[in-house]
């Protein structure tokens, strides 16, 4: 687990102050645990907002729209962008996520602290408007057990599978721009360290006249 204290800013960034909430970011290649990590501190810390993600994919086995994702038409998206609907938004593998700017302002501005569960491409753009952004990176412990990992899914093609490994070097190859880095070897393991870096950010703030 490696902290970086080097950060993206922009000329329009927006401090975080101890009035608002702080704003978690967790990302992982395809398999990499990053749902699961999520959903472990969302049940951990109850007042943690958890920012539903917007994506034009269809929804995989047990999938809930509005708890995994929300489930919308490509079309809808891509008016969206228009509008300025996203804070981030990204194309993967054929298809768009994104998250509401409306729910993450919202959130931070009313003292919450809130969690992403975004990849590389949407967290470079939350940092040019959040740089305090407190940031992990969920590293498979090698690329053959990310293989085995997302064809124990039985929900992808060997075509879709190959095409992940290879945006997972990709995104693997950028975890110097997060603040934390933890490898997912023992799930376990790895929800008591994540739990632990968070708890040290969410009951300071909660000291803070």
């Amino acid at each position: 687990m490696n902290e970086h204290e080097s950060r993206p800013s922009g000329s329009n960034s927006k401090e975080i102050n101890s009035r608002q909430g702080h704003l978690f970011i967790i990302s992982a290649p395809s398999g990499g645990g990053k749902t699961t990590l999520s959903k472990a501190v969302v049940n951990r810390f109850k007042d943690i907002l958890y920012s539903v993600s917007y994506t034009t994919r269809s929804p995989r086995n047990s999938e809930q729209d509005g708890v995994d994702y929300y489930f919308i038409q490509k079309k809808d998206f891509e008016e969206r962008i228009e509008s300025g609907y996203w804070a981030e938004w990204a194309e993967v593998h054929g298809n768009y996520y994104g998250t509401s700017a409306e729910f993450l302002e919202k959130g931070l501005a009313s003292g919450r602290d809130m969690l992403l569960d975004i990849d590389v491409q949407g967290t470079i753009q939350i940092l040019g408007n959040y740089p305090d952004s407190i940031t992990f990176f969920i590293m498979p412990p090698s690329l053959e057990t990310l293989r085995k990992r997302l064809e124990m899914r039985r929900t992808e093609s060997r075509t879709t599978i190959e095409r992940r490994l290879l945006t997972a070097e990709k995104e693997m190859a950028q975890k110097d721009l997060y603040r934390y880095i933890i490898v997912n070897d023992q799930l376990s393991v790895s929800i008591e360290k994540l739990v632990a870096i968070i708890e040290k950010y969410h009951y300071k703030k909660k000291i803070i006249p």
